[in-house]
């Protein structure tokens, strides 16, 4: 294989050791990071696109907006909880069926990464490969998210009547212009839990990469380690 001088090594985080990079080449390199991406990618969307992989997650169960909490306190006060937790319910379930249509994307998004952006992932942090992922994805996963929560949400009269009120409050300034419409701060927040948990399969590629599948995968972050 063509060794390219001072290997992709040379960029790498200040703790990674030479001598555990001697023998990885750029195209090592990039062939490891495509398939390690490729892996965090489709664990996170298997573990999000099923029934409670937003809302069984503290961490990402999807709330109301900030602009609705007190219509929710009411709402449970008069005994029109059950709505208002249904609610919440069906914006997850939108969730967990947008995020399906991540797993192209973002596949195919570790693909064309290139040389360059395997320096910038290597040399970053320990999150620099969600932080591409978010880079290059955001934009085309909220289009394709987008069209699937709102045919969710559009079933739920709760959330019509909190579009016809947030719309209202948006031009008086009661409520940011992003929350005015639920399938938006839904989308929004699908995103976010999407990339917190690609973030926490990174971590566990960075820190076990003698668990990852690939021998490519094993070889690369492998030698972070030593």
């Amino acid at each position: 294989m063509l060794r390219v001088s001072g290997y992709l090594a040379a960029l790498l985080v200040s703790s990674a050791s030479a001598a555990g990079l001697d023998d990885i080449s750029n195209r090592d390199a990039v062939n490891g990071l495509k398939q390690a991406l490729s892996n965090a990618a489709q664990a996170a969307v298997a573990k999000l696109g099923k029934e409670d992989g937003f809302f069984g997650d503290p961490r990402i169960r999807i709330p109301l907006p900030p602009s609705m909490k007190s219509m929710e306190a009411v709402m449970h006060s008069v005994g029109m909880g059950k709505q208002a937790d249904d609610l919440v319910l069906r914006m997850n379930r939108a969730a967990e069926a947008a995020v399906p249509q991540a797993k192209s994307l973002l596949v195919g998004a570790a693909k064309k990464m290139t040389v360059q952006d395997a320096k910038g992932i290597l040399a970053g942090g320990q999150d620099s490969a969600t932080q591409y992922f978010k880079r290059t994805t955001s934009e085309s996963l909220a289009e394709k998210f987008k069209p699937i929560v709102k045919k969710a949400m559009a079933k739920v009269k709760l959330a019509e009547k909190y579009n016809e009120i947030a719309a209202s409050g948006a031009k008086f300034g009661l409520v940011k212009e992003e929350d005015a419409h639920l399938e938006d701060y839904v989308t929004r927040r699908a995103l976010d839990g999407l990339f917190v948990v690609i973030g926490d399969e990174e971590k566990k590629i960075r820190a076990n990469p003698a668990g990852a599948a690939s021998s490519i995968v094993k070889k690369v972050f492998g030698a972070l380690l030593k």
